[in-house]
């Protein structure tokens, strides 16, 4: 038995080489390698240059090799916003958007988050380990090996920590690595209907010190949105969570013009998120700070929504990241490869902007950049292969996985000629 793998006669090896999010034009260096090849010993990236170097200073007797004739190799995706937790299914509320209603109105009348809060709180942890195994191997299919899950499906103590315990489960259970964000202001219960500022006291109160104290999460978030959660109350919230070391996040900008993206800069948030109405202000105050833009076209195709700046984004100096925000009522999807082609086809990214989009600026926007999100000698060997040639073949196989094999942290996990899931 070899002691660890050689991945070799790769057509591109695409590093995404780096150690930190990249910024506008940075965004379009992949770093190729050509007829490439890596090296994994102990579940990290030993080597990577062409085969013919590789080969020089590694025995292959030694590994057990993959012939990568043909074949691209990339970093693992990751999908840095998700919220893949939940109970119940929106199946008839879709059908409602299809013909014109209008996401808010549906949530006024019951539907929407409070739908999903419902079925969430009445789903057991078993139903929800069953149903997040189902999704991460999905997930997997697509080459995504860290995902970041919000809770906020719950809107009470007891279910909010239910869903953070369960994500905690399923990253010790499944190979994708699965960071937890804390998302209990993602709508006001019916509970607190019209108190918007008292459950905000609420969550500061009795949720986030036991969140923060039993390291449930490692982010907050906060829907920062028109008619759910102000700026001021956004601000309240989250400089509570950065006092008590948790890091930021902000669902900022998406249906109005708020303020959002110019709060998660005022407050150093990691990412601010979705963004499709972020004003030029905004815009500018992410690029002249490290927040990553998170962008998530598969959301606006499915709401019938204008498509965010990301073109415009990237031109003035942003870190733009792409997520699927997989969820169960306004995106219910786990596939990278519509993201990539939304990305490309209607937000005018590069197919190179893209990839480094869902790699290691993904990996800034759960600060892990440092760790995953390229192929670079010292980091987890998270590492893709597709069946095809290029990674241009992504965006152009629309919707479609083009990933045949999947190793994570050093083991091969996904293999679609030996069935799929190896794990």
């Amino acid at each position: 038995m070899g002691i660890g793998i050689l991945i070799k006669n790769a057509s591109e090896v695409v590093t995404c080489s780096g150690f930190k999010a990249k910024h506008g034009k940075e965004m379009g260096d992949l770093h190729v390698i050509h007829n490439g090849a890596v090296v994994v010993e102990d579940g990290l990236v030993k080597a990577v240059g062409t085969t013919e170097e590789i080969l020089g200073m590694h025995r292959e007797v030694d590994y057990e090799v993959i012939d990568a004739e043909g074949k691209a190799i990339l970093p693992g995706f990751v999908d840095s916003h998700t919220h893949f937790v939940f109970g119940g299914y929106r199946a008839e509320e879709f059908s409602w958007r299809l013909r014109g209603d209008k996401y808010m109105d549906i949530m006024k009348r019951g539907g929407g988050i409070a739908s999903s809060v419902k079925s969430t709180r009445e789903a057991s942890k078993g139903q929800l380990m069953d149903a997040g195994m189902k999704r991460l191997n999905s997930m997997l299919s697509f080459g995504v090996t860290t995902v970041e899950g919000k809770s906020g499906y719950g809107l009470d103590f007891d279910t909010e920590i239910k869903q953070l315990e369960v994500m905690g489960e399923l990253d010790k259970a499944h190979p994708v690595d699965v960071i937890r964000t804390f998302m209990g202001a993602h709508a006001v219960p019916a509970e607190f209907s019209g108190r918007g500022d008292d459950y905000i006291g609420y969550l500061i109160e009795s949720v986030l010190p036991y969140v923060a104290d039993k390291q449930l999460a490692e982010f907050c978030d906060v829907f920062c949105e028109d008619n759910v959660f102000s700026v001021e109350q956004s601000r309240k919230l989250l400089a509570k969570a950065k006092d008590m070391g948790l890091s930021l996040k902000i669902h900022a900008d998406e249906i109005v013009q708020l303020g959002g993206a110019e709060l998660a800069a005022e407050l150093g948030a990691v990412s601010a998120d979705h963004l499709l109405q972020a004003s030029d202000a905004g815009i500018r105050a992410m690029a002249e700070s490290s927040v990553v833009s998170t962008l998530l076209p598969c959301t606006a195709f499915s709401l019938k929504e204008s498509f965010a700046k990301g073109r415009e984004m990237i031109d003035r100096g942003c870190a733009v990241a792409l997520a699927t925000d997989f969820n169960p009522g306004s995106c219910f999807t786990e596939s990278t490869a519509l993201v990539f082609a939304l990305a490309c086809i209607q937000m005018n990214l590069s197919i190179e902007e893209a990839i480094t989009a869902l790699t290691i600026n993904g990996a800034a926007a759960v600060n892990r950049a440092a760790e995953i999100g390229s192929i670079d000698t010292g980091k987890k060997a998270d590492i893709i292969i597709l069946e095809f040639p290029s990674y241009k073949f992504i965006p152009y196989h629309v919707g479609v996985s083009t990933v045949e094999k999947v190793i994570k942290c050093g083991k091969l996990v996904f293999d679609k000629e030996r069935g799929g899931i190896l794990c």
